[in-house]
């Protein structure tokens, strides 16, 4: 027996019209299998719910960080919303468990799936704004995602921006730039880092994050931007 009530619990959602939330989970395949089911596929609100996070993931990146360019925003969203990451975060919410599958997809491990975790997260948040409104699906996509955000942000352009520096500085003056901690405040749970970025002693950027790799992405990011 399907518990809705703890599905509900665990996303911090009340739905109104609980058929809303059991839609997003019915995959074509059980159709095909039972024609007098009342509801439609997840389809339409998978639709939806890929508009909305794409929406809400791009705003969150822009208030994040003011040093982030259209590019860097458009690399960072692709790795917050492609199939892996949210069949990924599917399975952490245990999605695969409310599925709607038809008994071919059901034997052949539909429910750990990816596309099928996939869909099912971004019709789950279509069905959140169709129910609830904007601002309830906008918290939802925050509150799950906000984690994956900053990951991201400190991690996934570290190695673009330090290997150009590299680059640039290996062709131009045959040498390596290296990194200094210049400060770091704050207690060891929320630390901010300063890092500047020299070579051959010349300064040339400087960069602060909550971590030493982010602190030293701005800072490459910095240097490529002087030497550009």
């Amino acid at each position: 027996m399907v518990d809705w009530a703890t599905l509900q619990q665990d996303i911090g959602v009340s739905f109104s019209d609980l058929s809303l939330l059991q839609q997003a989970f019915v995959h074509r395949s059980y159709l095909n299998e039972n024609l007098d089911f009342t509801l439609g596929s997840n389809e339409r609100l998978e639709f939806l719910g890929d508009a909305i996070l794409g929406v809400v993931i791009a705003e969150s990146l822009y208030r994040e960080s003011d040093t982030l360019d259209e590019g860097d925003m458009t690399k960072l969203r692709a790795a917050l919303v492609r199939q892996d990451s949210l069949a990924h975060m599917a399975l952490s919410l245990g999605l695969g468990d409310y599925l709607y599958l038809g008994q071919g997809e059901e034997k052949g491990g539909g429910r750990k799936r990816a596309r099928n975790l996939a869909c099912a997260m971004e019709a789950l948040i279509g069905a959140v704004f169709i129910d609830q409104g904007f601002e309830s699906a906008r918290d939802l996509v925050a509150r799950l995602f906000s984690h994956n955000v900053r990951r991201v942000m400190d991690q996934g352009l570290v190695i673009d921006y330090k290997s150009k520096l590299q680059e640039l500085v290996q062709a131009r003056r045959q040498e390596r730039p290296t990194y200094r901690v210049v400060e770091a405040a704050g207690p060891d749970h929320d630390k901010t880092f300063w890092v500047e970025v020299l070579v051959g002693g010349e300064f040339l950027g400087r960069g602060c994050g909550k971590s030493k790799q982010s602190a030293e992405k701005e800072a490459a990011k910095q240097a490529l931007e002087r030497w550009g």
